[in-house]
């Protein structure tokens, strides 16, 4: 193990007991091809040394890591999917693996995606595409880079299975993913006990939320508690929310199961960075009527927050709760502008004068005359062609109310000729590399070019 950064497990979870998850056995697989490792992660969960006979042993047949889980555990969930209630889903092609202490003292969970059938896969395989979770990797490095509140992929590996799917062309290449994340309780976990009028397990996963993602120390009260972590919940899926739009991301599915109570971003199945800043765009050819559009983000996540009040009532004071859902919108509307001015790498000034530059960069980003990546490339760059580029009314407004707050850019990444991006015809580009080649050089270039990126805008923050 990392002399920098112990080990720490800390399988937290089992003090929930078992009305709260399945113990399962992982898939067993005809190989295990290590196509991505997050080595960079590793490091920081105290893993850095695992060698490549050990990182297939845990994260492709899930031997179970010192001192941890000693078996894989299926969560049990409900959720409103577009909308429509479903009480028969839960983890179906995954598991909770592992929990352990990040180097900023988080406890950490080991989730997977394609490890097998659980009691909750509804008749499915259990498997995930070697596809989708090249495009999961994409998706996370990008957002992460981009200082969005993510999951991380932590392993990929390819697992040798011919799948077939009625969504891609099939036989397709199989594999299975471990995801790095911040806890896996969702607002579904609440709704299934609400389902069930199970008040004193909502009590109980309200103490644990609290104690243990939170690091806040729950009361004997059990309306306060609920009070308490929907007031936490609410501002983190704010901004969430407000992430979402300043990187240009369409997740594509925020139904409430895929709602995180510590507002990170988990599970990508039909993402898209949208080019321009287009309300309508939307990323699952499923969504017809633009539920989950990229303008309608903050409504989704607004709406699955409501559903979470409506369980919490079971155990707290609905009058207090409403109270803090009627005030969702003004801490999205906050977290929108610390979101925006974060990636245009200007420092807050307070909100007198922080909402009109905000309120000048929306404009110039929905004239929809740029995209949105060389937008914020340009300038927080150090770059305003004026009459070349952005010469327009809105963009003229804008560069008034930035004059003097820029900080000057350090990394050579600003210097670059195209800004990094992550868009659709990319990314298909990197898939027809693999699937037609076994080429993976694209993925990897793709990779170390997103992490350059995070680095600079890392590294200007701190500056």
């Amino acid at each position: 193990m990392s002399a920098r950064q112990p080990y720490r497990p800390d399988p937290a979870i089992l003090e929930l007991g078992d009305d709260f998850y399945d113990r399962v056995e992982p898939a067993r697989f005809p190989k295990l091809v290590p196509r991505f490792l997050n080595r960079r992660w590793a490091e920081r969960v105290g893993l850095g040394e695992l060698n490549d006979a050990a990182w297939a042993a845990h994260f492709g047949r899930f031997e179970p890591l010192p001192d941890n889980l000693k078996q894989p555990l299926a969560l049990r969930y409900h959720g409103h999917q577009f909308r429509h209630y479903n009480p028969e889903i839960g983890d179906g092609r995954g598991f909770l693996f592992g929990q352990l202490r990040d180097d900023r003292d988080r406890l950490l969970d080991f989730g997977t995606k394609g490890s097998g059938t659980t009691p909750w896969s509804r008749r499915a395989d259990g498997r995930l595409t070697l596809k989708g979770g090249v495009r999961e990797v994409l998706a996370t490095e990008m957002l992460e880079a981009l200082g969005v509140n993510t999951s991380k992929s932590f392993a990929l590996f390819e697992t040798g299975e011919a799948l077939h799917r009625g969504d891609e062309p099939s036989p397709t290449r199989s594999s299975v993913l471990t995801r790095l994340s911040h806890g896996h309780i969702r607002i579904g976990s609440f709704q299934r006990l609400a389902f069930f009028e199970d008040g004193a397990n909502i009590a109980k996963l309200t103490r644990y939320s609290l104690a243990k993602l939170f690091d806040e120390l729950p009361v004997d009260d059990d309306a306060a508690n609920a009070a308490r972590l929907f007031d936490l919940v609410a501002t983190r899926t704010a901004g969430l929310a407000a992430s979402y739009l300043a990187a240009g991301f369409v997740h594509g599915v925020l139904n409430s199961d895929n709602i995180n109570i510590t507002g990170e971003s988990f599970d990508y199945g039909p993402w898209r960075f949208t080019p321009e800043w287009d309300s309508g765009f939307t990323a699952a050819y499923f969504d017809e009527i633009g539920l989950y559009a990229f303008g309608r983000q903050p409504e989704a996540i607004h709406w699955d927050v409501a559903q979470l009040a409506g369980c919490l009532a079971l155990i707290g004071e609905a009058p207090v709760l409403a109270d803090i859902l009627a005030a969702w919108p003004l801490r999205y509307e906050e977290a929108l502008i610390e979101a925006l001015l974060s990636r245009l790498g200007i420092e807050s000034r307070g909100a007198a004068d922080d909402r009109p530059l905000a309120a000048a960069l929306i404009e110039a980003l929905q004239s929809r005359e740029v995209g949105i990546d060389r937008i914020f490339f340009d300038w927080r760059g150090g770059r305003d062609p004026g009459g070349e580029t952005y010469a327009s009314p809105p963009f003229r407004a804008l560069a008034a109310k930035i004059e003097g707050r820029f900080r000057k850019p350090s990394h050579p990444y600003w210097s670059d000729h195209v800004p990094c991006s992550m868009h659709i015809e990319e990314v298909e580009a990197i898939w027809a590399a693999i699937a037609g080649h076994d080429d993976w050089a694209p993925l990897e270039a793709k990779i170390a070019a997103v992490r350059r990126m995070g680095d600079a805008m890392r590294a200007d923050a701190a500056a």
